[in-house]
């Protein structure tokens, strides 16, 4: 079977998986819990479609709770226990201390985390993580193949562990077909570096006037500033999570494409089964991570600049699928020393 045509059959898995279980969770409650104002946030917006998913899938209702505010996090996860809620997932790190206080105190809930992990924790916290780097890598293997000044540029939204799977996945899949090359990393900062599309597009800026030509953006909210900054400098872009293409014709290249929903529906059908503590990392062979050049149903009707460059797609095809198969090992930048 094709390398594309194996990543769609697995991104469908969660849609189709463990229907068994969906009988057992009738009158079952799942809440999601965003850790910010969804707002035009892609990969919150995510976090709603995969609970709705999930609560069709499975026959339980579904409830979001918005956080607008930090407060709002511990105020929301205390209301979805006080509700009865059999499974609340959170997305994100900013979770992580949350889940830890008030798990122990609901051992009849289930929290799911989507995105993050964490250290010790008791048998009704599971996780749902995703190998990002893989799909950033292709990111960069298109950016070092595309890139005429031999100078390309990744703005993260903040320097952390866990969003080094963005910049040096990138920067990896660049030297890997472009040795020459440089990758120029910024990161966004501020007091909210995960909706702060202005000082994103400060960056963009910044790294397109010092000369690179091909911009990757990981800022979440703040990546429409670096949309902003592409139109009207005139550059390129990759971006994550959903397909911005259309939102950018002639500017957006390709697209690290995230299965929040499908990670929501494998997740929830193991707790309800009965799993304790379960961890799922979702990449590209799991049709976790994903791009438009690997989609080939998808990618001529994309919008993605990619599309017209068969080259780059075959190239990205055939580094995928050695990711896949394990011929090609990628380290994880979380967890490089």
């Amino acid at each position: 079977m094709k390398l594309w045509k194996t990543w769609l059959a697995a991104g469908m898995l969660g849609a189709a998986m463990l229907t068994s279980a969906g009988a057992n969770a009738a009158d079952q409650l799942f809440v999601y819990v965003s850790p910010d104002a969804i707002g035009v946030n892609a990969f919150l917006q995510m976090g709603k479609a995969g609970i709705e998913a999930a609560g069709k899938q499975y026959g339980a209702d579904v409830k979001t709770y918005e956080s607008k505010t930090a407060a709002d996090r511990l105020e929301n996860v205390n209301a979805a226990v006080n509700e009865g809620a059999n499974v609340v997932v959170l997305l994100g790190f900013e979770f992580n201390d949350i889940v830890k206080q008030i798990a122990p105190t609901a051992p009849d809930t289930q929290f799911l985390i989507v995105d993050q992990c964490v250290d010790d924790r008791p048998d009704n916290v599971h996780c749902a993580v995703f190998r990002e780097h893989e799909a950033s890598y292709l990111m960069g293997v298109a950016a070092g193949m595309l890139t005429k000044s031999k100078k390309v540029g990744v703005v993260g939204a903040l320097d952390i562990p866990f969003l080094h799977r963005y910049t040096d996945g990138y920067a990896q899949g660049v030297k890997s077909v472009n040795p020459d090359a440089t990758v120029d990393v910024r990161w966004v900062g501020g007091e909210n570096p995960f909706a702060d599309p202005v000082r994103a597009k400060e960056q963009a800026v910044a790294m397109h006037s010092a000369g690179s030509d091909l911009i990757f953006t990981a800022t979440a909210g703040g990546d429409f500033g670096v949309f902003e900054a592409a139109k009207e400098g005139n550059f390129q872009v990759f971006s994550v999570d959903v397909n911005h293409c259309p939102e950018l014709p002639g500017k957006m290249v390709d697209i690290t494409m995230k299965r929040v929903d499908t990670a929501m529906v494998q997740a929830i059908g193991k707790i309800l089964e009965g799993e304790k503590k379960t961890t799922a990392s979702l990449g590209l062979k799991e049709g976790g991570m994903g791009a438009m050049a690997l989609d080939e149903a998808a990618l001529a009707d994309s919008k993605c600049v990619v599309a017209d460059h068969p080259e780059v797609v075959e190239k990205m095809r055939s580094v995928a699928a050695s990711i896949i198969d394990g011929s090609l090992k990628l380290e994880d930048p979380m967890f490089a020393k």
